[in-house]
């Protein structure tokens, strides 16, 4: 195995423990997958039943953008990568793809037109990056239900599908779970300010798109806040006996 790849099987597998730790995953549904570095057509995904907390480099299949099973242990569950294939293969930049139903997210997806707002400082990160799908269509079990979804992430990097859950992307697992991590954080505090009673204080357009510039400023340094916040993580994984991931 290629050191590129072991690393990125490593990562997306810190990724699956670490979503699982706050509390992001959902019973043994939903995928982190990632494009295989140097790779045409490549990506690692979970084996079908195994739970998050159990993930290891050693155990994530190799798929092709259809979901079929290339190599590995397990089984690549057919429809598992209708939604990722088509958000992979929607834009160069989306090497990483995470799915979630997580908690505060789905909240806001189950209201009516459920909007992230500009309230919070983590929100703005998110400014004028995320496209919503107000209807929701069922379980997305063709490629034409999976294209619309593909389409809607061309070019922005967040998406709310209305009764469903988010899908995050990256041009890399750091960036990825950044925004995954920071998304449900912005959600949570909206929930929680909005069940006190009082108006939201809403930031204005203009400072919430500097505070998006200077956070994708930031994240073009050789060493990004997000590359330090996954290794801080991963770091906090091993402290925690949790060091088999690597396996």
């Amino acid at each position: 195995m290629k050191d590129n790849e072991l690393k990125a099987r490593q990562d997306l597998a810190a990724a699956y423990r670490l979503a699982d730790r706050f509390g992001f995953s959902e019973g043994i549904d939903n995928h982190l997958t990632l494009a295989l570095p140097e790779e045409n057509d490549k990506y690692l995904l979970i084996p079908y039943g195994m739970h998050w907390s159990e993930v290891t480099a050693s155990s994530l299949l190799v798929v092709d953008g259809d979901g079929n099973k290339i190599s590995g242990d397990g089984y690549a569950e057919p429809t598992a990568f209708l939604i990722h294939g088509a958000v992979h293969k929607a834009s160069k930049k989306n090497k990483c793809v995470m799915h979630t139903h997580m908690e505060s997210a789905l909240a806001i997806t189950m209201q009516n037109k459920g909007r992230l707002l500009m309230a919070d400082q983590n929100a703005c990160r998110f400014y004028n990056n995320i496209n919503y799908l107000d209807e929701y269509e069922g379980l997305v079990l063709d490629k034409h239900t999976a294209s619309s979804i593909g389409n809607a992430m061309i070019e922005v990097d967040i998406l709310f599908l209305a009764n469903h859950g988010i899908i995050v992307t990256g041009n890399n697992i750091y960036d990825a779970w950044e925004s995954l991590y920071y998304l449900e954080r912005a959600c949570r505090a909206q929930i929680v300010s909005m069940s006190m009673g009082n108006n939201l204080k809403i930031i204005n357009s203009q400072i919430a798109k500097k505070v998006s510039d200077q956070i994708r400023e930031e994240a073009k340094t050789e060493s990004a806040n997000s590359y330090r916040h996954f290794e801080a993580l991963k770091r906090v994984l091993i402290n925690n006996g949790g060091e088999n991931y690597l396996e």
